[in-house]
């Protein structure tokens, strides 16, 4: 009886020792209306499952077919004249909807230490970030962060997979 009034104990001990250690995860409001009460019986039996819906996504950003990366050559942060018409595309977008919110995500190749590679990932987010600010888009609607080499689209070591890897990732986030 001992024993297992300690069990019980050092079971609840260790549920709020990993329920105190949960990080807060933000959990999409759903529909009022999402969710239909279950049929029950007379005897309090639940006798269906009730229907939920998964919440709807909105379509954050320009249209579908507007690029939302730019890249970049090797150890450069300057934003080259041909990634142009994505800046100004993502820009007018910012400018004609004063709400909307983008993340500038630097990133970089492997190449390179870990802190090197997220200065300079930085510099890329700042480098589109100003470019899309001279066209119109306000400071407050944008974010830049870098990833450094923490996210590559390419897990390769071709001179190709490092180009995929050398870019700013434009994702609206309202």
């Amino acid at each position: 009886m001992k024993q297992s009034w300690q069990l019980s104990i050092s079971a609840l001990a260790v549920a709020f020792a990993l329920g105190g250690c949960a990080s807060a995860v933000k959990k999409p409001a759903e529909p009022a209306a999402a969710a239909k009460p279950a049929n029950t019986s007379n005897n309090g039996a639940q006798t269906a499952v009730a229907a939920v819906q998964a919440p709807v996504e909105q379509n954050l950003g320009p249209a579908p077919n507007v690029p939302r990366s730019v890249f970049f050559a090797f150890d450069k942060y300057n934003v080259q004249a041909k990634y142009r018409p994505v800046v100004e595309a993502n820009a007018q977008y910012l400018t004609s909807h004063p709400n909307a919110h983008t993340q500038l995500q630097g990133n970089t190749d492997a190449r390179g230490s870990r802190e090197y590679n997220l200065a300079l990932g930085q510099r890329r987010a700042d480098a589109v970030m100003k470019a899309m600010e001279l066209l119109g888009a306000k400071p407050q609607q944008m974010e830049a962060i870098s990833f450094g080499k923490e996210k590559p689209k390419a897990l390769g070591t071709t001179e190709a997979d490092y180009a995929e890897n050398r870019r700013v990732d434009i994702v609206y986030t309202k």
